[in-house]
């Protein structure tokens, strides 16, 4: 007979067959003598025959290989909640023993699980470690209910470095997909589905390969969340490094089932600040103007400062954000004499601004690495920091420059000169760039350091230190320019893409990161960064038509969001766009703030969603209100868009609603739809009064 173990109390159960923990929304079902696992939802969703898996020197063991495994069952609160854990030790004579752990949250539909593994420091190692594994092929399923061929599942990509673009793949016999550190895997229609992804990033790359493999239905899809990923898409030219020790942890994985999969993102979001907090900023939307597009290598001191005085004119008009203005340097700036960066930023500070630098931490972008290295008097050259492979021999250059190890004691010198030098400045907001060069697996000088995402911690905690606030005196923002998505805690804000400009199919791109990443927002970060918002024109683009410019600030306004301007003013045309879209209050009232809207649809590929929303409650007016912004990438149709108010969240109104466009004023009264005329390349920006 049997024995299956209800979770009733504290206790260890040697003698059962199975243990289940059920908190009335999700159940983990553990069969301990299969050493295998289910995962099953009240609304139908499910995963079947898991299993833990990890490499132990040279070779995969699974929970499902041990001969023995018992189970202990504990109540649990952290910071997630009160809930329940399940441990489960997985043993056999002459291998390290494997290790379970599942917890099982009071009220929440979504379950943790981690692996570890036992032995001895000396010889116990990995680099690869898996806590949920699914595959088909040996009796695993994955189950959305509703579900069918019209599953979809995301890809995140590591980071944001080559225009690398997010991606909503069709789960398809034979499709397959790596994701890192999230994923969901949904219903586009419905919008039910399963998030998976990784709460802890300070050891490991999480990868998450889903497929759906040949002759198969589309909702029995194989699953691997696994540490351990390295290859072209988190820009490793070797393996991920091994940990090693007495006892080596697994990331720390989420999954969960929901009615809405952009709620389990966001849920999956918050959970990761729960855990790990994101930084904490008190300054507001960060509004101004960066100088890379407007100028790139060709920066100069008159650039900077009659941009100050052009941004100090439209104050009055309301382009700031309780009255800061950001003036930022980008690269380059190394063009000025340290006299001209003085008198810069007394210039801005004279116009009641503050002043911006950039900075790239982890890259050599030199031709002599025997050059020394500014800060350490001369103790070290760029060839004691460059980050070397384990037989070593220096890593392939990634974007140009040489990778450097942020562990070296050369290297926290170098980044307390530089950091000091910009306080003493009295710079106010650092762009810092290149941070995947910070990650990227190698051979360490700190031997403690044995993985790309360890050094990265170490490296940027170095930096979030040094310009804390009670350290320095003063606010300081932290943006992250190219960078990997996690860890986060050590940025305000993150730019959500890579290099945008003012073009529509910049802001295409820009909005597929927002359509599959909104979720950061306000989150892991305090806001989304959609790069240089180019009203006119960039120095390495024609100028822009009319639609194309609004629209490329209408998506910055709605991407959560830093604004920072990115024109030549002195270029007529680019005054006069500035002056006039600038002056909309209820526009950059929406973008003060700092908001993400949501997309609609989740069905775009590798494109961009057309259709964004946001409902709040609007104190100063006591009204219940939905924002939707509407695009039109086309550079040559005008179409017809229409959506159902249903599908927008909104019930049939007797009489409908009150409509109004924010860049044109127009208003009307919509029942059943939102029917709008679009010109090529626009976007209209909707204001639906709900009461």
């Amino acid at each position: 007979m049997s024995k299956d173990v209800q979770h009733t109390g504290i206790g260890t159960l040697t003698d059962a067959d199975s243990v289940t923990v059920d908190n009335g929304i999700v159940n983990v079902a553990i069969r301990l003598t299969e050493g295998a696992y289910d995962i099953s939802w009240r609304d139908g969703d499910r995963i079947s025959g898991a299993v833990g898996s990890v490499k132990l020197g040279d070779s995969i063991r699974r929970t499902s290989d041990y001969p023995r495994h018992e189970a202990s069952i504990f109540e649990v609160e952290d910071a997630l909640g009160r809930g329940t854990t399940v441990t489960v030790l997985h043993v056999e004579a002459g291998f390290p023993s494997l290790e379970q752990h599942f917890t099982v949250y009071e009220r929440a539909p979504y379950v943790t699980i981690q692996i570890a593994a036992i032995g001895s420091g000396a010889d116990m190692r990995s680099n690869y470690m898996a806590p949920l594994a699914v595959s088909n092929g040996k009796g695993g399923l994955v189950q959305i209910a509703g579900g069918g061929d019209e599953l979809r599942a995301i890809r995140v990509p590591f980071d944001n470095d080559k225009w690398v673009r997010y991606e909503s793949t069709p789960l398809l016999s034979g499709s397959a997909i790596e994701s890192y550190e999230a994923s969901a895997i949904y219903e586009p229609a419905s919008r039910r589905g399963l998030v998976i992804g990784s709460l802890t990033h300070d050891t490991w790359k999480t990868g998450i390969r889903i497929a759906a493999e040949e002759g198969t239905a589309s909702d029995a899809i194989a699953i691997e969340a696994f540490g351990g990923a390295a290859g072209e898409l988190t820009r490793d030219s070797i393996a991920h490094g091994e940990v090693a020790g007495d006892r080596v942890y697994s990331p720390l994985l989420f999954i969960g089932s929901y009615a809405d999969y952009r709620d389990g993102l966001e849920a999956f979001a918050q959970a990761n600040a729960k855990l790990v907090p994101a930084l904490d900023w008190q300054g507001g939307v960060p509004f101004g103007w960066n100088s890379w597009s407007a100028a790139a290598d060709k920066l100069d001191y008159e650039l900077y400062v009659s941009t100050s005085d052009f941004l100090r004119t439209l104050h009055a008009p309301g382009f700031h954000n309780e009255g800061v203005v950001y003036v930022n340097f980008d690269s380059f700036w190394t063009n000025l004499s340290e006299e001209q960066l003085e008198y810069a930023v007394a210039h801005v500070q004279a116009n009641g601004q503050k002043a911006g630098i950039y900075w790239t931490p982890f890259t050599f972008w030199g031709h002599d690495a025997s050059q020394e290295v500014e800060g350490t008097n001369g103790a070290y050259t760029y060839e004691d920091l460059l980050l070397r492979d384990r037989e070593g021999n220096v890593l392939p250059s990634l974007d140009g420059g040489l990778s450097i190890d942020p562990t070296h004691p050369g290297n926290l010198l170098r980044t307390e000169y530089h950091l000091a030098r910009f306080v003493d400045w009295g710079f106010e907001y650092a762009k810092l760039d290149f941070l995947g060069h910070g990650a990227v697996e190698g051979y360490h000088y700190d031997p403690a350091v044995r993985t790309g995402i360890q050094a990265y911690n170490f490296g940027m905690a170095a930096i979030r230190d040094k310009l804390a606030p009670e350290r320095i005196g003063r606010p300081f923002h932290i943006n992250l320019s190219i960078a990997p998505l996690f860890p986060y805690q050590y940025g305000h804000s993150r730019r959500i893409s890579c290099d945008a400009f003012g073009l529509i199919g910049d802001t295409e791109y820009m909005l597929n990161a927002l359509t599959y990443g909104w979720w950061m927002n306000d989150a892991l970060y305090r806001y989304n960064d959609p790069d240089h918002t180019v009203l006119y024109q960039s120095f390495n683009q024609d100028a822009t038509a009319h639609h194309e410019g609004r629209s490329r600030l209408t998506a910055s306004v709605i991407a959560g969001t830093v604004l920072l301007l990115g024109d030549d003013y002195r270029n007529e045309e680019a005054r006069q766009r500035a002056e006039a879209w600038l002056a909309n209050e209820e526009v950059l009232r929406l973008a003060r703030l700092g908001r993400t809207f949501v997309p609609l649809e989740g069905d775009a590929d590798s494109g961009a969603a057309e259709i964004f929303t946001l409902r709040m409650f609007e104190d100063d007016s006591d009204s219940d209100v939905l924002y939707v912004a509407v695009f039109n990438y086309e550079r040559d149709t005008v179409p017809e868009k229409a959506v159902s108010f249903e599908r927008l969240g909104l019930a049939d109104k007797e009489g409908g609603y009150r409509v109004r466009e924010l860049w044109s004023g127009e208003g009307w009264t919509a029942a059943g739809e939102l029917r709008l005329s679009l010109e090529a390349m626009e976007a209209k920006l909707i204001r639906i009064a709900i009461k």
